[in-house]
C-alpha cells in the first residue's frame, strides 16, 4: 500500500468512525432529521425493504453501526472499495436528512446548512475515488479486457499454426514420391 494511501483512508474514514460511534451510543440529537426522513421515505422504504424498521432511533442507530463498520473497514484497509461504497449509500441519506438547507428560511441556518452538506458532497467525491482506487493492481474491467485481448491472440496464432500444418500435410502428400 501506497503512503496516501496509508494516510488518506484512515483521514477519510474518520468522521464516520468518529459521528458513528457517537450516534450509536447517543441517537437524540439525530432523531428530528431522522424523522423527518421517516415520514418521507417510510412508506417507500417499507415497501422496498419491509424488514427494515421506520423507527427514527432504529434508522438513526443502523445508519451509525453501518458508517462505524465501513469506516473502520476503510481506515484498516480491509475491503476498502466496498467500505467506500457503503459509506458512500449512507451519507446520501444523512445529507438529505441533516442538512436540507434548501427548507431552511434563516439565512445564517441555510449558508451554515448548506455548508455541510458540500461538505458532505465533497467526501462522497473522495469516496467515489476511493470506490475506484485499485492500490495499483489491475482493476476487474483492465483484467477482462486483457483476457479478451489475451484469447483473441491466442485463436489467431492456433489459426496461424493449422493453416501451416495443412499446407505442411499438403505438401507432403502432393510431393510424395510413389513406390
Amino acid at each position: 500500500m501506497s503512503l496516501v494511501r496509508m494516510i488518506a483512508r484512515p483521514m477519510l474514514a474518520t468522521i464516520f468512525v468518529v459521528q458513528g460511534a457517537k450516534n450509536l451510543r447517543d441517537p437524540e440529537p439525530a432523531l428530528p432529521a431522522a424523522s423527518q426522513f421517516a415520514e418521507r421515505f417510510g412508506p417507500t422504504l417499507q415497501k422496498r425493504v419491509p424488514s427494515l424498521p421506520t423507527d427514527p432511533a432504529a434508522l438513526v442507530r443502523i445508519n451509525a453501526g453501518v458508517q462505524l463498520g465501513a469506516g473502520l473497514a476503510l481506515a484498516t484497509g480491509r475491503l476498502p472499495r466496498l467500505a467506500s461504497l457503503t459509506l458512500l449509500a449512507s451519507l446520501l441519506p444523512t445529507t438529505v436528512a441533516g442538512h436540507p438547507y434548501w427548507e431552511t428560511e434563516d439565512p445564517a441556518q441555510r449558508n451554515a446548512q448548506r455548508v455541510q452538506a458540500m461538505k458532505n458532497v465533497g467526501m462522497a467525491g473522495g469516496l467515489l475515488l476511493a470506490s475506484v482506487d485499485t492500490g495499483g493492481k489491475p482493476g476487474l474491467s483492465w483484467r477482462a479486457r486483457r483476457a479478451a485481448k489475451d484469447a483473441r491472440r491466442a485463436t489467431r496464432t492456433a489459426q496461424r499454426e493449422a493453416r501451416m500444418t495443412a499446407r505442411r500435410a499438403k505438401s507432403e502428400i502432393t510431393h510424395r514420391v510413389p513406390r
